[in-house]
């Protein structure tokens, strides 16, 4: 992960992602919020109460924070990221709201069993295949035992996120990862029975039809996915 790559675009992070993704005629927080809808759901299939403490991995701006709030509202929330810049926007917008920290691409910097959720949106696919199973690990030593990790990515199976990610400046060194890739990952890092949803399959001019993708998470032509599992 390379901090210099996303300092860069930290300023103009939000615009240039709302112009990427205007095809589908949706704003960028359409998109931080779903994922943070799918983790509260996922979280609550095992668990009576809601988390004690999440972390957001490569949270960059902090994108996450005000849905994170919504809906886990007792939640300690962490926003891990290697870019400084990025981490002292988000601190500064959402003050208070979350706590916003360092991270220098190999070692989460927390003791183990820190966190009841971990997760990382749209990360991976920035970060060398090399390092995805030391990452992964990380995720499964900081998580408390049953406590979930998940993996949201976008699907190189679909041609409509192929052609966002080739025309994003900001993914100009990104390689799409298919779901098995990760599914795989997690399994190497001991996560036991790891699952994948796809997700994302109509425009907002097709809304109407969104309640139905709860029955398509099979199907992989969504244009993201999300890869989850608890540590045992």
């Amino acid at each position: 992960m390379d901090e210099v790559e996303f300092d860069k675009f930290a300023d103009e992070y939000r615009s240039l992602h709302a112009a990427n993704i205007a095809v589908t005629g949706e704003a960028p927080e359409y998109f931080a919020e779903y994922k943070i809808r799918d983790l509260a759901r996922e979280y609550a299939r095992w668990h009576s109460r809601p988390p004690a403490s999440v972390l957001d991995f490569g949270a960059g701006l902090g994108a996450s924070v005000p849905f994170l709030r919504r809906h886990f509202p007792g939640t300690q929330i962490t926003c891990l990221d290697v870019s400084r810049k990025s981490l002292a926007i988000g601190a500064d917008r959402w003050r208070g709201l979350a706590d916003f920290r360092h991270f220098d691409g190999e070692t989460i910097p927390f003791g183990d069993a820190s966190f009841d959720l971990v997760f990382a949106a749209c990360v991976f696919h920035h970060i060398p295949e090399r390092q995805h199973l030391r990452l992964l690990s990380e995720f499964r030593r900081v998580l408390t035992p049953g406590g979930l990790a998940v993996v949201f990515e976008h699907n190189p199976l679909n041609p409509l996120t192929l052609h966002a990610v080739n025309t994003c400046p900001f993914d100009e060194n990104a390689k799409l990862i298919l779901a098995r890739g990760i599914r795989k990952r997690f399994l190497a890092a001991s996560f036991a029975a790891p699952r994948v949803r796809y997700r994302v399959f109509f425009p907002r001019l097709l809304r109407a039809l969104r309640p139905a993708e709860s029955w398509l998470h099979w199907l992989p032509l969504g244009a993201q996915y999300y890869v989850f599992a608890r540590k045992a």
